[in-house]
């Protein structure tokens, strides 16, 4: 088969508005932000917290007319309450890009104003956070997060293949029990630090609800124990 030399002189192809309107002409560092403030706010949705549906669907252009290409991270905190327990409140903080050390721990122990109010504070970080910092999150009188802002691009409970999990409340982890006469620590185990434990803030002892669906296979159920 003769093929055809290469015209090194010819127009370059032109392609279509499509294929155009897919490049992201933004900075790198806004997209980040978006994905993982989206993200951020679904998993406080999802555990049960006041989130309007305006600011999850918050598209992309409309996020950087707001914060700009370089988002000030102070203007991207996030401050509700539980839906069911208002005095459950909680803070989402956005750490700049350095290594986390125990002065940036303090500066945020200084600038938080409702302490005695807080119940949960989430801390996204873009680098490693110093051993010294972890030992001094302990001193916060409140249950302190840290998520990596990498692990919050995606929101991993809307993968296809992630089976569907339901936190059961006390009464129903109670009535589990009974039914089936079994004790907690019969249960399958999730260690606390799993994605998924740790995505809806899980404490030790609650029960996770596991339903696995497929195209072949019929619907299947477990439950799981967080240790």
């Amino acid at each position: 088969m003769e093929v055809e030399p290469l015209d090194m002189h010819a127009e370059p192809e032109t392609y279509g508005n499509c294929l155009a309107s897919c490049v992201d002409e933004g900075s790198m560092e806004s997209h980040r932000y978006y994905l993982s403030r989206r993200t951020v706010l679904e998993m406080l949705k999802d555990r049960g917290y006041a989130v309007p549906d305006s600011e999850i669907n918050l598209s992309l252009p409309e996020f950087r007319n707001i914060h700009g290409q370089k988002p000030d991270i102070d203007r991207l905190r996030i401050s509700t309450s539980h839906r069911s327990d208002p005095s459950n409140k909680v803070l989402v903080l956005f750490c700049g890009q350095g290594v986390v050390k125990v002065n940036v721990i303090r500066a945020i122990a200084t600038q938080i104003m409702n302490k005695d109010s807080l119940s949960r504070l989430i801390l996204i970080v873009q680098n490693q956070i110093t051993s010294q910092a972890t030992k001094a999150l302990d001193l916060f009188s409140f249950k302190v997060e840290v998520f990596q802002i990498t692990d919050l691009l995606v929101n991993i409970t809307k993968h296809v293949l992630k089976p569907k999990h339901q936190v059961l409340s006390d009464k129903d982890k109670q009535k589990l029990l009974k039914k089936f006469s079994l004790e907690e620590k019969q249960l399958p185990r999730m260690l606390q630090k799993d994605a998924i434990a740790r995505y809806y803030g899980l404490e030790k002892g609650q029960v996770v609800k596991v339903t696995y669906t497929g195209e072949i296979t019929e619907s299947h159920v477990t439950y799981r124990c967080v240790w």
